[in-house]
């Protein structure tokens, strides 16, 4: 039962924009910590990366042989790991963060909570949605939905011999709010 209790909190889409965190860890973290509600795995010559959808959040995982880096975009609680961690901040605004891991491998991110007034918030929300539908991945959480517009989240890649992209946008109608991302993790050369 709690370990179920634990996956709920973690992978909730009942949550503030205000409330996500950044999180970076260098290593993997586990699954049976987070309800997935979407996941893949992108595969190059050096690398894969393994990409979930956790709620109004996600979890990207770059790894080349033994060593692994983590993106986690989650409301943190006392369930997420603290062995590993390169840095955490809370989402607000707009941050930039360039940091160093291990072994020559680095980790750029942009961080944006965007607000905005009903009708350009309804234009953006409707774009972000046609546009998921031809590229990268998209989880509605219709059940959470009230009127037309339902919360999202659009996770999308692109992966380099040694760097992998991703482009992540979370969507809370409530707020008028959408959280972008935008990562990229280096491999050393």
């Amino acid at each position: 039962m709690g370990q179920d209790l634990r996956k709920l909190e973690l992978g909730s889409v009942s949550h503030q924009s205000g409330d996500l965190s950044l999180v970076v860890y260098d290593r993997p973290l586990h699954p049976e910590l987070f309800r997935l509600y979407a996941e893949y795995r992108v595969r190059q010559t050096r690398y894969h990366a393994d990409i979930w959808i956790i709620g109004l959040g996600h979890l990207v995982t770059v790894t080349s042989g033994s060593r692994s880096m983590t993106e986690l975009i989650a409301v943190e609680n006392e369930h997420l790991p603290t062995r590993g961690v390169l840095t955490r901040f809370r989402l607000k605004g707009e941050r930039d963060l360039d940091r160093a891991g291990p072994d020559g491998w680095n980790y750029m991110a942009s961080t944006q909570i965007e607000v905005m007034d009903e009708p350009l918030y309804k234009s953006v929300h409707t774009d972000l949605v046609r546009h998921a539908s031809k590229r990268g991945r998209l989880q509605l959480y219709e059940h959470m939905g009230s009127g037309e517009l339902v919360p999202f989240s659009y996770l999308d890649h692109e992966a380099r011999d040694r760097e992998f992209h991703v482009h992540a946008f979370h969507a809370f109608p409530a707020e008028h709010a959408i959280v972008k991302t935008q990562t990229i993790f280096e491999l050393p050369a």
